[in-house]
């Protein structure tokens, strides 16, 4: 049995044009010919064809797909060996792919922060500090929520401008709490609620609405989660604690 031209070409996703060349260059000539000169394929053409498309998949020029190919046809080649190669090129091509797919899913993931800025734009915001750090295990955690939604919504409209506007905020907080703390301000003081509840109204104005329960809620990570307390107590030693206790106190003087 033998097929068209036309036929070959709808089977194997490729243009007419691309076997009418390859029969010119002498990559895959047809092995029979109707009577009115008309090109047929035979399963030995369709076999030959489907190496030629798995090479080139691979990135091999056409001459040297039709030395390997010619190689094999002639018995030069062990089959086993020819095997191993195409083995070892598609795991090479597997591994290639992934690293790109998570290159894309890294671009994905921080579209979805919305951090949208360039290398250098991030670098002048954030510093060395990477604000895409967690983003995957936040999205684990608590991606089904209102709250991340919100979140998520919002950063995706920030500019570099907010980014800078919203950093600015934490130093200037940051800096302020830490000198509480270090002056020995007892947590449920006056100052330190009032600081507590500038941390809640930030996170209510740049992230999501974070009432004082939930509040409580994150106060409990702060020193439950190894990465918070770090991140706090770099500000203050025991500042990740104090903070804890200050948003109970602050909490507390807002009954629901």
């Amino acid at each position: 049995m033998s097929y068209s031209v036309g036929q070959v070409a709808g089977f194997a996703g490729v243009t007419v044009r691309t076997l009418h060349h390859y029969d010119e260059i002498g990559l895959l000539v047809p092995g029979e010919r109707s009577h009115a000169g008309h090109r047929r394929y035979g399963d030995t053409d369709l076999d030959r064809l489907q190496k030629i498309l798995f090479y080139r998949e691979l990135g091999f020029p056409l001459d040297e797909i039709a030395a390997l190919l010619d190689e094999q046809a002639t018995g030069k080649a062990d089959p086993r060996a020819h095997l191993r190669r195409q083995h070892e090129l598609l795991t090479a091509r597997i591994e290639r792919l992934q690293k790109m797919a998570e290159a894309v899913e890294h671009a994905m993931e921080a579209r979805r922060m919305g951090i949208n800025l360039t290398p250098e734009e991030r670098f002048e915001v954030f510093g060395d500090k990477d604000p895409e750090q967690y983003a995957e295990e936040a999205e684990q955690r608590w991606g089904g929520t209102e709250a991340y939604a919100e979140s998520q919504r919002r950063a995706a409209r920030y500019t570099k401008g907010d980014w800078q506007r919203m950093k600015a905020e934490v130093d200037d907080w940051s800096a302020r709490y830490a000198a509480l703390v270090n002056a020995a301000e007892p947590p449920t003081g006056e100052q330190a609620m009032d600081m507590a509840e500038e941390h809640r109204r930030h996170i209510s104005l740049w992230f999501y609405d974070c009432p004082h329960e939930m509040h409580r809620c994150l106060a409990a990570m702060y020193v439950s989660d190894e990465r918070f307390k770090a991140f706090y107590d770099a500000m203050a030693p025991g500042l990740a604690a104090h903070l804890k206790e200050a948003i109970e106190a602050n909490a507390a003087r807002h009954p629901v």
